[in-house]
Parts: C-alpha cells; structure tokens; sequence
C-alpha cells in the first residue's frame, strides 16, 4: 500500500498533535511491511524534525515541494499546490494527521481520511481570536466532507463532529492514538535518581505534564496544592512550555510562598520524561477539555496512579480505576490528592488496573486496527 501523509506536524511540531503524527508513521514503519509512504512537508528548517526524517527507515519517503514560489510560500503549497505532487506518487490513500486535507483532491483516484483531534475552539471560544475560529470551521468542514473517512480520536470528539460541526457520521471511526514506545519501560534506579538529581528533585513529588494554557487548569492544581501543602511531604512538580499563563502560574505560586514546593520545569527533554513519570506518587491532570489527554496515557504506561477530570474524553483515556474530579474545585483535587497520597494500597491498585487498561493503546494495538481502517477505505 502507497500512503500519503500531510507530515508538516511531523517534522516541525513537537508537541501534541507532532507526537501523534510521528508516532503514527513510526507505528507503521515498525509494525507493517509492503508499505510506503510519502511524507509530505514543507522546508524543514529544525534539526528536531530533519533529525526524525533521517531516522525513517528507506520506505520512508520526504517529499519537499519543489518550484521557487512553492518553497517561499509552503502554506499555500500545502492547502492549494500539493495535489499536483500527490498525482505523481500513484499512491492509494492520503492521510490529513490533523484537521485538514489539501483544496482541490476530488478528482484524484486515491481515498481521502483525515484524522481529527477535537473541537475545543467550538467549546471554549474565548480561548481562541475570533478569526482563528472562523478559518478553523471552514478549513474543517471542507475537510470532513470531501475525505472518504473522518479519524476521530476518541468518541467525544465523535460526538462533537456530529453535534457540534455537523459531520456525516456514517464516515466517521473512532480510532485511539497510543504515545511513545519511551513510556512502556521501567528505567533503571540509577537513571531515575540522576533525572532527580539533574532537576533537584529530592522529595517525594506530584506531577502534571502539558503546556500552559487556561484550559489545562495549572493554576486551579497550584491553589489546590497550597490547601493541602502543609498536610503532605509531596512536592508539586510542573512540566510544560508556555508564555502569559505560565507567568501567571509561576506569579501565584511566589504570592503562596510555594517557591521551594513547587518546581517548574522548562527545558525537560522528551526522553527525560518517562523517568519523571516513574519517579513521581502520582500524576494529577486537572484539566477542563482535551482531544485525548496523551500525558495520561503515558502517565499509566509508567505506573503511575493518574487524577484527573470527570467529563470530555477522560474516561476515555484513564479508565474506570483513575481518580476523577471536579476539575474548577480545587478542594475536589485537594481532596483527591490527599485520598491519594495517603494510600498505599489504593494506589497498588490504580497502577495494576491502569496498566491493564492501557495496554489497548500500545503502538502494535493501534497500527493493527489502523490498518485496518486503510483497508476498509481503500476497499470501497
């Protein structure tokens, strides 16, 4: 099978919806024979990304554009221009990794399937320009209604193409991302202790992974963290980039005089982070809405018991045994966090489950029911 993929995440986001992308080619690459893809990207100007395309294996295929005016303006290229590159491929799928698909494909032979992530520029508006959320609503339902599948990443954001934007939902499948194979094992005692000490991180501590952001709730965990702070020899443990909320956070955290309590991180490095997963008692994830919550997943792959919020996709990706909270109460996380830390044999329990639970999203798991997906599509 020919696969094309829009991969300008993959080679230049590191973040979210960069993992999930990089995540999914690697998944294939490892996983599936007599495949190759194409991926499509514009001038990757970051060694991160140029580094990862080198590591592909030679049924990888980088496919940058070519003329001059495609080069200097690679966003019209890629929503206007790809399509003549795509004809040249023969190939029998396209695959948009997050939200869109190119302008002007339904003439060409290949099935269309776009992957979407979520709807939160519909529920939560006033966290988004108004014109970012006028060119998000056309971009996706263009998207939706000329790609021959429609990928959602969980049932709520089924749910809300359906409700909220509304998609034929007779094209879409639910198909659940995994996260990094980093995550599925257990690191060394020694590496775990120089990651601690590299951080300075010589209490026993709680951690959240995300970038800041309102709607990831950091500041709502700092005020719950200050409630119990006296109660608990836990130390809060952030981990995330950010600009103007991240400021606000780390200004409430002086005004509580929580500077030698809580820690935030800047500049942890990837591989860095499945060791401060095993090394924390316990992950909490308060936040109002995500597309999947992938910290979560990784959060359980590595034994560690997961608090997080009721409602959206939660359930989805924690599993029956996670604690779950009001995520705008911050006694609920308070209250939560000491239930926690304050029993053993509960959190046993939360690992035993939760790793049983997540095994459904281990990488082999993922690619086989991807491919099948594939060729469903291409079947039709």
């Amino acid at each position: 099978m020919r696969i094309g993929f829009e991969a300008k995440r993959a080679t230049h986001n590191f973040r979210g919806l960069g993992n999930y992308s990089r995540g999914l080619i690697e998944g294939l690459l490892e996983y599936q024979s007599d495949i190759d893809l194409f991926l499509f990207s514009p001038p990757i100007t970051n060694q991160r990304g140029q580094e990862w395309v080198d590591s592909l294996a030679a049924n990888a295929h980088l496919k940058l554009p070519n003329s001059f005016l495609e080069k200097k303006l690679p966003t019209i290229w890629r929503s206007f221009l790809m399509g003549n590159d795509l004809k040249k491929e023969n190939l029998d799928l396209f695959h948009g990794l997050s939200h869109e698909i190119p302008y002007r494909l339904d003439s060409l032979p290949f099935k269309k399937v776009v992957t979407m992530h979520d709807l939160i520029y519909l529920r939560y508006p006033e966290f988004f320009p108004f014109i970012d959320r006028m060119v998000y609503s056309q971009k996706f339902k263009y998207t939706c209604k000329h790609s021959d599948m429609v990928i959602a990443i969980c049932e709520q954001t089924r749910d809300d193409l359906i409700k909220l934007l509304g998609v034929d939902e007779n094209k879409i499948v639910v198909h659940y991302q995994s996260c990094s194979p980093n995550f599925y094992n257990e690191k060394s005692s020694e590496i775990i202790q120089a990651i601690r000490n590299k951080y300075q991180l010589n209490k026993p501590f709680i951690i959240n992974v995300g970038a800041f952001e309102e709607r990831k709730n950091q500041l709502t965990l700092v005020e719950a963290f200050a409630e119990i702070a006296n109660q608990i020899e836990e130390d809060l443990v952030l981990i995330g980039q950010g600009k103007k909320y991240k400021d606000r956070v780390k200004q409430r955290v002086e005004e509580l005089k929580l500077n030698q309590r809580v820690h935030i991180l800047d500049a942890v490095r990837f591989d860095e982070l499945p060791a401060l997963y095993q090394a924390s008692k316990v992950f909490c994830f308060p936040s109002l809405f995500e597309g999947f919550g992938i910290p979560i997943v990784e959060a359980l792959f590595s034994k560690t018991p997961v608090i997080t919020s009721t409602g959206s996709c939660f359930p989805e990706s924690a599993g029956p045994d996670s604690y779950f909270v009001d995520p705008l109460s911050q006694s609920s996380i308070a209250n939560a966090l000491l239930t926690v830390l304050g029993d053993q044999k509960l959190r046993d329990h939360m690992v035993e489950s939760g790793l049983e639970f997540v095994s459904r999203f281990h990488r082999r798991e993922s690619t086989a029911r991807l491919m099948e997906l594939y060729t469903q599509v291409t079947a039709n």
